[in-house]
């Protein structure tokens, strides 16, 4: 078996470091978009949902600009959630 030389470890210590800080960074808005579309789900009648909707909807629009999901995903999401407001009573 042949060890890493320091070349190869340093870089690895650096890539390390840096995806421990973006994974705090994209935990927040990750279960800031949780909280938006369980807010939609729990909502109790229809007007509730659909103002919960454009709040999550404009929450889907930022983490996409941010680069912390990507765009068909954050359509997809919203699809879903017009779906389920559509169909409550």
């Amino acid at each position: 078996m042949s060890k890493k030389s320091p070349k190869t470890i340093r870089p690895n210590k650096k890539r390390l470091k840096q995806s421990k800080k973006q994974n705090a960074y994209n935990k927040h808005y990750k279960s800031m978009m949780k909280t938006a579309l369980k807010k939609v789900k729990n909502s109790e009648n229809k007007e509730d949902a659909n103002v919960n909707v454009l709040a999550a909807q404009s929450i889907l629009d930022k983490l996409v600009t941010k680069g912390v999901i990507k765009k068909n995903n954050a359509s997809n999401k919203k699809s879903k959630l017009m779906k389920f407001a559509e169909k409550m009573h």
